[in-house]
């Protein structure tokens, strides 16, 4: 049997990077067994796969003691298992720690062991506190990408990632640049990889596509399947199943980041 390859996803929020986990999934679901985790508060990363929003694992565990696998496992798109972590309300509570709760109740109903060929966890990280770093912290995900635009402000929360990244010795597999369309994107993207002596490991275009298929609540994969935008996330899949390239990033310190950013004003 192989082994069950753990990808955690982590990008600044808004970034996109919930769009990309749900597309990859979608992608890999045509010849892979697949299981999604939504670690990110808003919930919405399954959207996309199931149809729908579906009831996060905080909200299940306030309604009920005896919880069951059927209770947090919802099947979305070509057959790929969700499931959203879900956290507290806005202003009360610490948001990372919905992610904590939810691995530990997944470890106990034994949702791993059915081994799934592919573990995919959608990751908020504009910081990388406790819980948003659980999923490296407890050794649950084996390789990280890091979803960013060529904008400040995503660039420098993928720096900071890098630093949490580094700090638990995890393996960063690459860069995903998801454009917003900015002069010289990819070229400040490429850049950034090779300053924390990373790569890109994809370049997802800006596309009209993308708000159409989620005003449907569907990704792009199934409601455009044929589409160019829908190539470039196989196109993804393939090179993150391919990579064996993993690094433990040198992210750099804010002078230098500052400078790297300058160069291409």
């Amino acid at each position: 049997m192989s082994k069950t390859k753990h990808i955690a996803i982590y990008g600044k929020g808004g970034i996109g990077k919930s769009t990309i986990v749900a597309n990859l999934a979608a992608a890999y679901s045509e010849n892979k067994n697949v299981l999604i985790i939504g670690c990110d508060p808003k919930a919405d990363t399954t959207r996309t796969l199931v149809g729908r929003r579906i009831p996060t694992i905080l909200d299940i565990l306030k309604e009920k003691r005896d919880v069951r696998q059927d209770d947090v496992l919802f099947q979305g798109y070509g057959g790929v298992k969700c499931v959203e972590s879900g956290g507290p309300e806005p202003g009360v509570g610490c948001a990372g720690r919905g992610v904590i709760v939810a691995m530990k109740l997944l470890e106990n109903l034994e949702v791993f062991s059915q081994n799934p060929e592919i573990i995919i966890y959608d990751v908020l990280g504009d910081v990388v506190c406790g819980g948003f770093a659980a999923p490296l912290r407890e050794n649950f995900a084996d390789e990280v990408y890091i979803v960013t635009s060529g904008e400040y402000m995503a660039l420098y929360a993928a720096n900071n990632i890098s630093k949490g990244i580094k700090k638990l010795k995890s393996n960063l597999g690459g860069i995903i640049c998801n454009c917003r369309g900015i002069p010289l994107e990819v070229e400040i993207v490429e850049e950034f990889a090779r300053r924390i002596g990373s790569q890109v490991s994809g370049v997802i275009p800006r596309s009209e596509l993308v708000q159409e298929s989620e005003i449907d609540a569907k990704t792009v994969v199934e409601k455009f399947p044929d589409s160019e935008q829908s190539q470039k996330y196989y196109q993804l899949s393939k090179t993150i199943s391919a990579n064996q390239d993993f690094v433990i990033p040198e992210p750099m310190n804010v002078e230098e980041f500052e400078e790297f950013f300058r160069a291409f004003q």
